[in-house]
């Protein structure tokens, strides 16, 4: 896929958030208001440049998403025995999540999303107490090895997203 209109920094979160599946997402506690951080696998939606979760009613995270719905993700690039650990690239993502209605046109574009990154997902889309929860990026800060840093817009995140 070439996406020649990003320049090179917006190429290489592209190509981290293409290449990596999971990230941990930090949420609010519903109970006490403390970070609580867990490890989501994610989907791009390239249609609606939102990240896609399929989580369960049961998971502390998604009654934390309901009532505060403002989140922050870290994805990471994979760690090598042979390259320092601060070169690691990375990007914690600022987002605001939602759960389209189910059957909506954003909800079934999320379920696609998914399933496209996760196909044998599939029966577990068919459970009622799962559901897909989108991530609608609002800003991130972007560590692209040691001394390479930069807060990117939400106007260039949508780009990454959806090229």
């Amino acid at each position: 896929m070439s996406t020649p209109h990003l320049p090179r920094l917006g190429l290489a979160l592209h190509a981290l958030l293409h290449a990596r599946r999971h990230a941990a997402l930090g949420t609010l506690d519903a109970q006490g208001g403390g970070a609580f951080v867990s490890m989501v696998p994610y989907a791009i939606d390239t249609a609606t440049q939102r990240l896609v979760l399929h989580v369960s009613g049961l998971a502390a995270h998604t009654a934390n998403m309901a009532a505060a719905p403002r989140v922050s993700l870290l994805v990471t690039a994979a760690d090598a025995d042979d390259a320092p650990v601060h070169d690691l690239p990375r990007v914690t993502l600022q987002a605001l999540a939602s759960t389209p209605a189910p059957d909506s046109p954003t909800w079934a574009s999320a379920r696609a999303a998914y399933l496209a990154r996760f196909p044998s997902a599939e029966p577990m889309t068919e459970l009622p107490d799962f559901r897909f929860v989108t991530l609608q990026l609002i800003g991130a800060r972007q560590v692209a090895g040691f001394g390479t840093a930069r807060t990117v817009t939400p106007e260039e995140l949508a780009q990454v997203l959806a090229a």
